[in-house]
Parts: structure tokens; C-alpha cells; sequence
């Protein structure tokens, strides 16, 4: 399969565990993917891994400005083209409501709301030129159904929603499509602290914590022609977690 073949891709967050596999899984397909981590020793062992004619690394922190102007205009001069952002790189902070400070929640602000926006700020200008662009939000299950200790975190998922949304309806005439994804659980150092897999898994529909390569393939989706009459859509990826669980 390389029906992203061609295709310029840029991944947030792209040096470990969801985006890792989103950048590995777009390239697999034929994507050209600029590695973006805010860590640039990883993001270049990562587009070594993958290979340089499908992967080169790039400097970027989301919470800055000049990382995310410069990101892009190095992408690009090199290619030519941005077909696709992939908004990943994202922060989490569990805490009660009455322990959050203000700080803890500027912090997950700064990640997690306005990385997103100043990414989406970045390429709208080069995808308005192509007349063609795809955005993926990759948020959480959090925006709508959020867990305990965690009010701030579901707050700026839920904002990336709404601003999403928004997005889309004035960037479709232009060709640009922004689209999300929702991962419930997902096997990784950040959604599990590096401990083992909760039990709490056993019991959603489909009995066990989702795979990172299962988030990279609905994004895969939303990136390429194959959704192409899909804006503002959400596509959540839980194994039935916020369906409930079994009455037995």
C-alpha cells in the first residue's frame, strides 16, 4: 500500500510513542515525513531509522513561535510543498482540581492548546497557496469524556476540539481540511507512567489498551485522498471505552 506516496508530512511529537509510530506508519505508505521533537538527537535517530529518502529530522518545540516558523519554511525549501500537519505532541499532568496551580495549567495551555494553534497558524499559509492540506488534531477521549484529576488536561483537549471545528469551516474553501482523532488508552510510557497496563483494560468492549499503530492508521486515513470529503470530522479510536463496560 503507498497511497501517501508523495506526500509531505509533518509530525509533532514524532520522537516516541504515538507520533513515533505515526511517522514510521505515514512513511510505510510512501510519506515523506519531517521528524518533529523538540528533543533533535531523537528526531534524527528516528529519520535514521526510517531512512532518509522517507524521513528527515526537524527542531521543534511547539510552544515556540520560531521552532514552528522555522520547521516549516525548512520543510518547505526543501520539498517544496506541506501537504499534511499531524498535530501530536501533547502533555499530561494528573492532578486533583483543588492542587492544580496555575502554573500546571499554563504548562498543559502552552503544549497542548496553543501547539496546536501556532502549528495550524504555521502551514495554513503554504496550504492555501497549494489550494490543498490536510490537519490532524490528535487529541483524546479526555475532550468529551475526561477521567479524575485531570480538569486541566480535558480542558485544553476540549478547547483543540472546538478550535478545530472552527478551522474547518473557514479553511474548507480553501481546501484545507482539519480533521481529529480521539485515542482512549494507548500503550505508552506517557499514557502509562511506565508502569503495567491497568487492569481497568480487561473491561472496555474490546478487552485490552489500544496499540500506538492503531492511532497511526486512523491518522493515516485522515492524511491521505481517501478521506477526502472529511472536515471537522472525529474519529475516536477507544476500544469502546466511553461506551461503558459490560453488565455482567
Amino acid at each position: 500500500m503507498s497511497y501517501l506516496n508523495n506526500h509531505v508530512v509533518l509530525v509533532t511529537g514524532a520522537n516516541r510513542g504515538q507520533g513515533k509510530a505515526i511517522a514510521q506508519h505515514l512513511a510505510s505508505l510512501g510519506a515523506i515525513v519531517a521528524v518533529g521533537a523538540r528533543n533533535y538527537s531523537e528526531a534524527e535517530a528516528l529519520a535514521s531509522l526510517i531512512g532518509e529518502s522517507h524521513a528527515i529530522p526537524v527542531q521543534l518545540d511547539v510552544t515556540k513561535e520560531l521552532d514552528w516558523n522555522s520547521a516549516v519554511d525548512e520543510i518547505i525549501n526543501k520539498f517544496g510543498k506541506l501537504d499534511v500537519l499531524v498535530n501530536n505532541a501533547g502533555a499530561l499532568k494528573r492532578k486533583p482540581f483543588t492542587e492544580t496551580t496555575l502554573d500546571d495549567y499554563q504548562k498543559l495551555i502552552n503544549t497542548n492548546q496553543l501547539g496546536v494553534f501556532m502549528g495550524m497558524q504555521a502551514v495554513i499559509p503554504q496550504m492555501e497557496k497549494q489550494q490543498k492540506g490536510s490537519i490532524i488534531n490528535n487529541v483524546s477521549i479526555s475532550a468529551f469524556a475526561p477521567i479524575s484529576q485531570s480538569s486541566a488536561y480535558a480542558a485544553t483537549k476540549a478547547s483543540v476540539v472546538a478550535m478545530s471545528k472552527a478551522a474547518a469551516i473557514e479553511l474548507g474553501p480553501k481546501g484545507i481540511r482539519v480533521n481529529m482523532v480521539h485515542p482512549g488508552g494507548v500503550e505508552t510510557t506517557m499514557a502509562t507512567q511506565g508502569e503495567h497496563v491497568p487492569s481497568y483494560y480487561d473491561s472496555v468492549p474490546l478487552g485490552r489498551i489500544g496499540q500506538p499503530i492503531e492511532i497511526a492508521r486512523a491518522v493515516a486515513f485522515l492524511a491521505s485522498d481517501e478521506s477526502s470529503y472529511c472536515t471537522g470530522t472525529e474519529i475516536v479510536v477507544d476500544g469502546g471505552m466511553t461506551l461503558g463496560t459490560p453488565d455482567e
